[in-house]
């Protein structure tokens, strides 16, 4: 039934469904993996730095979630298992590896449907946010790169990790001191997925040019990205809250300020640094590495340097005396 259902799409983009085309190319463009780090970095920089955290969190963990759950199923992708399926061009050389789940829906179901999930934003607001997630779900489909099962579960498995992301943040609002605790049980989970990804055995299928359909070595890094993503998090997120505790109640001369220098500087760790770390360790560790680096910096380094640029005194941002605010 889903490959009928991605036949029915595919006559209907190649019929004339082609003036929905670009709106939907612009639609998966909003679950990529960079649009989504750096929506969630501003918000974490210049908006609101605990909806910042829970956002991030939550994606973290639906990254170790995606990863897991890929190499695990290593179910291909819709035109390896029927011939008939042709996807859009343009999204397909983009959509390697695994198939099941979409990870553009989950990241959709992270960034969005986190949004949904809190009780604090208007009813219009809500429905623009579960407008976005399903449409960047359907745009997977209405391009042939995903089955509508993989875009269903995609969304589930999101939106219920973005629910109990929720719920943990509002114990450790209530419970500080125990973020610790937090932290130490998903370094663990993270760990044991990279662990997991890394030793699993792949299947070995080779099309007709008798060359491998999806590398298992491969889908073992991809799966190490979000593990070096969450890790990253996790300790970012201690040492800050801990050592910088930077805020963004703040004017907003200094929202944009810290919005223009904030995205120039991502941009040149993750297109400079990131790719020269990745191309000097080999592997899945360089993979693990480079992306810990890229979280890192969002996290913990970038605020960092704000608290001391915006005047404050190095022992002033780590003082052990500070009290919690």
């Amino acid at each position: 039934m889903d490959i009928s259902i991605l036949l029915a799409l595919q006559q209907f983009r190649e019929g004339g469904g082609g003036i929905f085309l670009k709106f939907l190319e612009k639609m998966t463009f909003l679950g990529e993996m960079n649009t989504v780090l750096v929506i969630m970095a501003v918000v974490y920089w210049c908006i609101d730095k605990d909806m910042g955290a829970y956002l991030m969190m939550g994606w973290s963990g639906n990254r170790l979630v995606n990863g897991m759950l890929k190499v695990t199923a290593c179910v291909y992708r819709p035109w390896i298992r029927d011939a008939r399926v042709v996807p859009n061009a343009a999204t397909m050389a983009t959509a390697t590896g695994y198939s099941f789940p979409s990870g553009h829906s989950m990241n959709a179901a992270s960034v969005y449907g986190g949004c949904l999930v809190r009780s604090d934003f208007s009813r219009a607001s809500r429905i623009i946010f579960a407008l976005t997630v399903a449409l960047v779900a359907f745009s997977r489909n209405y391009l042939g790169v995903h089955t509508p099962q993989d875009v269903l579960i995609g969304v589930s498995a999101g939106l219920l990790v973005m629910v109990l992301t929720y719920l943990l943040m509002r114990w450790i609002a209530i419970h500080p001191k125990e973020d610790k605790y937090v932290a130490v049980v998903g370094l663990i989970l993270a760990v044991l997925v990279a662990t997991y990804a890394a030793v699993k055995p792949y299947p070995a299928d080779y099309d007709l040019e008798g060359k491998l359909i999806v590398d298992g070595a491969k889908m073992a890094r991809d799966t190490f990205k979000g593990v070096g993503w969450c890790m990253a998090f996790l300790i970012g997120w201690i040492l800050e809250r801990r050592l910088v505790r930077f805020t963004t109640q703040i004017s907003p001369y200094r929202r944009l300020t810290r919005f223009a220098v904030g995205l120039f500087t991502y941009y040149a760790v993750s297109l400079i640094l990131v790719p020269l770390i990745a191309s000097g360790i080999s592997g899945a560790a360089g993979t693990l590495v480079s992306c810990f680096v890229q979280m890192f910096y969002v996290v913990f380094l970038f605020p960092l340097l704000v608290k001391l640029a915006e005047g404050d005194q190095p022992e002033a941002v780590f003082g052990k005396k500070q009290k919690r605010p």
